[in-house]
């Protein structure tokens, strides 16, 4: 059970650059998120915690985490070129 949540995960360099998006933006469209991809983002994006933290936390395979964290931020990329408007 140990290695459980031990996958080395990375992304493909696919992913939406939020980094340029003022902090309090970026936790409006968080709130917005569905709780699960909530919890994610919040824990990766806002409080800058480790992925494998995280999802010990959340009791979800890294894997499982990657993807929810990927719809996360392409829901806020969407939503913010939308006007700040839930996609």
């Amino acid at each position: 059970m140990a290695n459980f949540f031990d996958l080395d995960v990375s992304f493909d360099g696919d992913e939406p650059d939020l980094s340029k998006i003022p902090a309090e933006q970026l936790e409006k469209a968080v709130a917005e998120l569905p709780d699960a991809l909530q919890s994610v983002a919040r824990g990766l994006l806002i409080e800058k915690r480790t992925m494998s933290d995280v999802s010990q936390d959340l009791g979800i395979r890294q894997g499982e985490l990657v993807t929810r964290l990927h719809r996360a931020m392409l829901s806020i990329s969407m939503s913010l070129m939308n006007g700040g408007r839930p996609h």
